[in-house]
């Protein structure tokens, strides 16, 4: 764990000169895509007789599903094209393999430095959230925590697909406008599932960041029982525990040569 941890530290220490590049991107983008989205299309929706769970407004319903979608966004950056320079083109990881430091320990190291990234961009994200009104008391730690595990559980399988190919335009950009993108606007985030037609209803419960919305936003909206949230946490966990698995399998493949 020790060894895992000096790779959270190596990471840190890089970030420390470069987080300016990150703001925009994880802390301004996501509010103002909040703030637009939820009050000024909210007013349209809402003018037309909409409800939502909770009985709540738009802007109520929309703020968690960004919270989880922004949390799945950032770990699936962050798990892509940092990993593959480390990997292919600056050569670090062959570095470190040079030093006592495990390849598991690199991948729990790297997937703990995301984690910590991702506690800084959710939490930013539910201060805005405790402005607006939208989330009060304890449930927003736990809101957190759950965005968080969201993202993780896509970040571990990224990481194990960064560390097997050479060529990261190409391959990310497809991940990111096939996979992420159609998870990011079918998957509830923007309007209930229930609106959408039957058969993607009944594919939704099998993607991941389904899930993570549904956690999230009964967990603020107040929406969910014990029984439903063990079972939306369950899958990402395991989501999870797969990823990291096969991460440290694509990772042995790549550097114990």
């Amino acid at each position: 764990m020790n060894a895992a941890f000096r790779i959270v530290q190596r990471n840190a220490l890089v970030y420390r000169r470069v987080w300016q590049g990150s703001l925009f991107f994880n802390f301004l983008q996501p509010s103002l895509f909040l703030v637009s989205m939820g009050l000024g299309l909210g007013a349209l929706v809402e003018r037309g007789g909409a409800t939502f769970p909770g009985g709540g407004s738009f802007l109520a319903f929309l703020a968690p599903g960004l919270l989880a979608s922004t949390c799945m966004q950032t770990a699936t950056f962050e798990s892509s094209f940092p990993i593959m320079g480390k990997m292919t083109w600056k050569r670090n990881y062959e570095a470190i393999c040079a030093t006592p430091v495990s390849i598991p320990a690199i991948v729990l190291g790297e997937i703990l430095w995301i984690g910590i990234r991702l506690l800084m961009v959710a939490t930013a994200f539910a201060l805005v959230l405790v402005l607006f009104g939208v989330v009060r008391g304890l449930m927003v730690i736990l809101a957190v925590g759950a965005a968080v595990l969201t993202g993780l559980a896509f970040s571990a399988a990224v990481i194990a697909y960064a560390a097997t190919i050479k060529n990261g335009s190409t391959n990310f950009n497809t991940v990111f406008r096939f996979v992420i993108t159609p998870l990011f606007l079918f998957s509830g985030v923007f309007f209930p599932i229930t609106q959408m037609p039957s058969w993607l209803q009944r594919v939704a419960p099998f993607t991941p960041l389904y899930h993570g919305v549904e956690l999230v936003r009964g967990l603020v909206l107040h929406t969910i029982d014990a029984p439903t949230a063990a079972v939306h946490a369950a899958y990402l966990t395991v989501m999870l525990c797969v990823g990291t698995a096969a991460a440290c399998w694509t990772f042995t493949r790549k550097l114990a040569k």
